[in-house]
């Protein structure tokens, strides 16, 4: 079983709009709401395919009543903490002339330290029947950066292999931890190395940098490219088809959900998450693929200079 931790769910409301033209009064031609959050979606596309998974968040206020309703009418096993402040709610405008995606997040409600506490018990609770506990999203206001690096101690010494999800200095503060996995974007893997990462060769570099700051494990999407993987076993890259482009938001996740159903590791791991970032990327709103939309043809593994 794959339990997720996401400590800053949201209800995402996407609007799709024919052009996006700023100052404007637009009509939008198609809306969708769904559970947001990393971790959510992560347990979302694992269940849509078959595989087990739990999904432990905070919920506070109307929203967060919401989102553990539409969990629940999804049939996912959501464990959800209450809360007093409430959950967040993003919008996200989707330009349909170009697939081009304006994401508008809140940040969120504070946690206490009870609140904290208990959600962090929620996922003790499970460790014992977990193969992974996977961290993810952003933390909410006045967590410390380094709460994902306590995190990511506490359950692999309850014996869990831990994945990370995050950006910034979370993520950055998460590599003291030995993180199993930690799966950044090139956007996050070129704050994390305070550096840009313009070629495939710049990417492995800076993810094989990660490994020595202390990750397991370095699986970087690069949206439309594909993936790349450094691991202890060197690097490789996965290539999906051109596809066209409903909504970008979730394919992130259902990429790491991939990962994670195929063993995460190696060659084969990283076909499978190709494959479902890809499916993802042809669905509205922040769905998840489900088995009838993946497609593993046209698939390519790309060859790249080793590391120096």
């Amino acid at each position: 079983m794959i339990v997720t931790l996401t400590l800053n769910p949201s209800l995402d409301r996407t609007l799709e709009v024919a052009l996006l033209e700023p100052g404007k009064v637009l009509r939008a031609t198609g809306v969708h709401l769904d559970p947001g959050g990393k971790g959510v979606n992560v347990t979302r596309a694992l269940l849509a395919n078959g595989f087990d998974s739990r999904a432990v968040l905070p919920r506070g206020g109307a929203a967060g009543l919401e989102l553990v309703r539409m969990l629940e009418a999804e049939s996912v096993r959501v464990v959800a903490v209450p809360t007093e402040n409430p959950t967040r709610s993003n919008i996200t405008l989707v330009d349909r002339s170009d697939g081009t995606v304006t994401k508008i997040n809140e940040p969120g409600g504070a946690l206490t330290d009870e609140e904290y506490a208990a959600v962090s018990a929620a996922v003790l609770e499970h460790v014992h029947t977990a193969d992974w506990v996977v961290l993810c999203g952003s933390l909410p206001p006045g967590l410390p950066e380094d709460t994902y690096a306590e995190l990511v101690r506490r359950f692999r010494a309850a014996g869990a292999s831990v994945a990370v999800d995050t950006s910034g200095p979370a993520l950055r503060a998460s590599l003291a931890a030995a993180p199993d996995l930690v799966k950044p974007n090139r956007e996050e893997l070129a704050e994390a190395v305070r550096r840009e990462v313009p070629d495939l060769q710049s990417v492995v570099k800076a993810a094989d940098e990660l490994r020595g700051l202390g990750a397991g494990a370095v699986l970087v999407s690069l949206g439309a490219e594909g993936a790349v993987l450094v691991d202890a076993s060197g690097s490789r890259m996965v290539r999906g088809p051109r596809v066209t482009t409903r909504s970008t938001v979730g394919a992130g996740d259902a990429l790491l959900a991939g990962f994670l159903s195929a063993g995460a590791a190696g060659r084969e791991a990283l076909f499978e998450a190709v494959a479902w970032g890809g499916a993802a990327v042809r669905l509205p709103g922040s769905r998840m693929p489900a088995p009838a939309d993946i497609r593993r043809d046209e698939l390519e593994e790309i060859g790249f200079p080793t590391i120096s």
